[in-house]
């Protein structure tokens, strides 16, 4: 078994950390930075602690090929109980790098009319937070609007830009690159620039 360290301080940075994804997400746009910490096997810093945080055995994860390997499989299983699943329309988060298809973005549960926060929260690990297309951001948590361009799928920034669901159905995403996380929960409206 290959277990890597989680928080240095578990109950102080989960806590910290849990108060820096409540900003990122109300405040849709603004990057947080995370405690410093060994990712598990290419799960970065900032990724491992959004699901040291979130992630329990109540939560279930669906992994992109790209990420799904045994060191990180073993460390969520035994630091957080993580119920890892292979049916991306069964989940509560999905974890991805910068490669994802348009058929599983939307396979990911999108909530319901009677409950909408049974919606998938996506966590993308990111190559740069900067650099990709502009978009502009507005609504709650923004005061007039805000410009955002990190390096995002193709598919997630379509989706993002086109919501193929009616509000208040939709996905929460959530980027990582290195120690910072950045949040577009459903209710931003999201433009390209």
């Amino acid at each position: 078994m290959s277990l890597v360290a989680s928080f240095q301080s578990p109950v102080a940075d989960a806590q910290y950390s849990f108060r820096r994804i409540l900003k990122a997400l109300s405040e849709p746009g603004s990057i947080v930075t995370l405690p410093t910490m060994p990712g598990f096997g290419v799960l970065g810093s900032a990724s491992a602690c959004v699901l040291l945080t979130l992630i329990d055995q109540d939560t279930p994860l669906w992994i992109g090929p790209q990420l799904n390997d045994d060191v990180l499989r073993q460390n969520l299983r035994f630091h957080t109980g993580a119920v890892l699943t292979d049916d991306p329309r069964s989940v509560s988060f999905a974890l991805v790098e910068g490669s994802l298809d348009s058929a599983t973005l939307l396979a990911f549960p999108c909530g319901d009319e009677m409950s909408p926060e049974l919606a998938t929260t996506v966590i993308v690990q990111l190559e740069s937070l900067d650099g990709g297309q502009p978009l502009r951001l507005r609504g709650p948590g923004i005061e007039q609007e805000h410009i955002v361009s990190p390096l995002l799928p193709e598919c997630v920034s379509h989706y993002l830009v086109n919501r193929p669901h009616r509000f208040p159905l939709g996905l929460d995403f959530m980027f990582t690159c290195g120690e910072q996380l950045l949040a577009l929960p459903r209710t931003t409206r999201v433009e390209a620039c």
